[in-house]
């Protein structure tokens, strides 16, 4: 029935689901129009609000859209390492049906996925991509866009684990600050308040056994309706470029050898390990930012590429994911400047919180979050949405600040599976459309809401 059920509602959003770039436009248009109806900003003062500093040119989050185009080519980098390669390549090889095909692609995405959303996202699609092509190959009938869907898992979970936007944001005073200004209602919040929580624990840990399965009883009974890689154009892998053997003896002995990448491992070495291991106070481990991420996986792409030249070529080839990062991006901040200057999202997050009682404003949260990531597919910049409206109306609740910090995590990472934006570049790198895999995550989505709020309501 589940079966059924995934390829049913696949088919119907193959046939309906627009480009992720004119979904983030209609999306600014529903939002221009909802501004102009619900709050008493002109369209005037709406339009220069989008156009300007609050909005698309927001400091803050440009800022923040680098730190994400870093987080996704610090971790395609590194899953695209020799032996993080290998690995895959083996891992590829291990499969011997359809269940299991499935199976793994999901479970390697939803791990990696909780440990770094970037590394997480581009090694489940290239996964997802040589396990199709492996049994392809080896005639064996796999449901390409399903093992694409299983691939995209990964930002399921990533809120539950360590590059998780909200919890890595309320780790030190300064960054509250930024966002809650000088008078936050809460202090600092330890790694154990949030992602090493009780709470999240059996959440997080119980999404990467459940998603796996889900996505296993998805897959199509019928031959007729399974769709191999071939037929999305997806052949063998092409080759990582090679050094050019032209060049002078000077440039190639820097280049094509490790020294150069052994002196930048060695200063992030030196820091990592004051930072992860300090003499004094708790390991980095529990207070992780984004910065702190992507220094930690540049550290491990360098030092597993072996040389500065292999790991330049590694990363031009992955910063093609972050095109559709740089072109909508700004649209959303938009987006996100709009509802924050006129009410907007305060008016939102508001109406689910009001007349809310402690044991219900987790679950409105988690709602409203959701709904609010469909405009803004950030969990950064959907934190410094709504992360000011959330935490005061905990802390007039008596809801403790380490759960509702997750309450807006799970709802940004559970709209994930509807919200297109993230699956860019795993889309540029199956070969798949977001029409193909969106049916198979809308699924997941179901029951993974229904696991979170079960979790928010036993803890």
């Amino acid at each position: 029935m589940i079966a059924a059920l995934g390829l049913k509602i696949s088919e119907g959003f193959r046939r309906t689901a627009p480009d992720p770039f004119v979904l983030a436009v209609l999306l600014t248009l529903v939002t221009l129009v909802l501004v102009l109806v619900r709050t008493d900003m002109g369209l005037d003062a709406a339009v220069r609000t989008w156009a300007g500093t609050e909005g698309v040119w927001s400091a803050g989050l440009l800022k923040f859209a680098m730190q994400m185009c870093l987080i996704l080519v610090t971790g395609h980098a590194l899953a695209s390492s020799p032996p993080v390669s290998r690995g895959l390549d083996w891992l590829a090889g291990k499969p011997n049906g359809p269940a299991s095909a499935v199976g793994l692609v999901a479970l390697v995405s939803v791990c990696l996925g909780s440990l770094n959303w970037g590394l997480g996202l581009i090694a489940g699609a290239l996964l997802a991509r040589r396990v199709g092509v492996a049994m392809e190959r080896r005639g064996v009938a796999v449901h390409y866009p399903l093992l694409a869907a299983a691939g995209y898992m990964a930002m399921l979970v990533f809120h539950g684990g360590f590059s998780g936007s909200a919890p890595l944001k309320v780790t030190t005073e300064a960054q509250i600050a930024d966002v809650f200004g000088a008078d936050a209602p809460f202090g600092a919040l330890s790694m154990r308040e949030t992602v090493l929580s009780p709470m999240n624990l059996f959440v997080t840990g119980g999404l990467l056994a459940i998603v796996p399965l889900l996505l296993v009883l998805m897959h199509p009974k019928r031959a007729v309706d399974v769709r191999g890689a071939s037929a999305y154009g997806v052949g063998a892998d092409e080759a990582t470029p090679e050094a050019d053997e032209r060049k002078p003896l000077v440039p190639r002995a820097l280049e094509d050898t490790p020294v150069v990448s052994w002196i930048l491992v060695g200063m992030i070495g030196w820091w990592a390990w004051g930072y992860y291991v300090p003499d004094e106070g708790p390991s980095g481990v529990t207070r992780l930012t984004p910065d702190t991420v992507n220094l930690t996986v540049l550290m491990l792409g360098l030092l597993l590429h072996g040389t500065p030249g292999r790991y330049v070529r590694a990363v031009e080839s992955a910063a093609r994911g972050c095109a559709g990062i740089i072109l909508q991006f700004p649209l959303y901040a938009g987006i996100m400047g709009l509802m924050a200057a006129s009410g907007l999202s305060a008016q939102l997050s508001g109406a689910l919180a009001d007349g809310s009682s402690q044991t219900t404003l987790p679950l409105l949260t988690l709602v409203s979050a959701g709904v609010v990531n469909l405009f803004v597919p950030s969990g950064g910049g959907q934190w410094a949405v709504q992360g000011p409206i959330a935490m005061r109306a905990a802390v007039e609740a008596g809801v403790s600040p380490g759960k509702m910090v997750m309450a807006v995590a799970y709802g940004d990472e559970l709209t994930n599976m509807l919200q297109p934006f993230w699956a860019l570049p795993l889309l540029a790198i199956t070969g798949a459309k977001a029409r193909d895999i969106v049916g198979y995550t809308a699924i997941v989505m179901v029951f993974a809401g229904a696991w979170m709020a079960l979790g928010l309501l036993v803890f």
